[in-house]
């Protein structure tokens, strides 16, 4: 296992919403023997709320910093030695405290799902505050793959069998 990895023992993993990132960290902390946490679950347990709930009464830019201290919070647990899989809310990682937080505190993991394919998977989705405009889905999609790209490693997602993904981010050098 590389250094990095040894000395913040993290993997996050981040992408747009409808990626994945929930099922495959599930499968991936799993096959490790890690723990699992998705921040966005941590996030409605602390706020007693919704993501979206919380967007449509405070705005996004209250839900960021909920998000950043929440990412905080967790870093620490795995600072203290606690090996965990992290799932991120699409947005987070094109935060920029929360960019510069992941890449120095673990190793993140881009899940790179292409636009039909997220598309599809979010179309009945009604929890999701910034997928109920398609032209805008379309357009944070694009911007937000710019910043998914300075992730660490990207594994394409090609199928809908999350095993497949899991395995390929077993198989990144960073496990050898």
């Amino acid at each position: 296992m590389i250094t990095q990895l040894k000395r913040t023992p993290a993997l996050y993993l981040v992408g747009f919403m409808g990626a994945g990132k929930t099922v495959i960290g599930r499968l991936v902390a799993e096959r490790l023997g890690w723990r699992f946490v998705d921040l966005d679950d941590d996030i409605e347990a602390r706020e007693k709320s919704t993501i979206s709930a919380i967007f449509d009464e405070r705005g996004e830019e209250d839900f960021r910093r909920i998000e950043t201290a929440a990412l905080r919070a967790r870093i620490g647990e795995v600072e203290c030695g606690r090996p965990t899989v992290i799932a991120l809310g699409g947005g987070a990682f094109a935060q920029p405290e929360n960019f510069v937080l992941l890449m120095e505190h673990g190793i993140v993991i881009w899940l790179d799902c292409p636009l039909e394919v997220v598309r599809r998977r979010v179309a009945q989705a009604t929890h999701r505050p910034l997928a109920r405009d398609p032209e805008q889905f379309e357009q944070l999609f694009h911007a937000r793959r710019q910043t998914y790209r300075r992730a660490h490693h990207a594994v394409p997602i090609t199928s809908d069998d999350p095993a497949m993904a899991a395995e390929a981010i077993l198989r990144l050098p960073i496990f050898k």
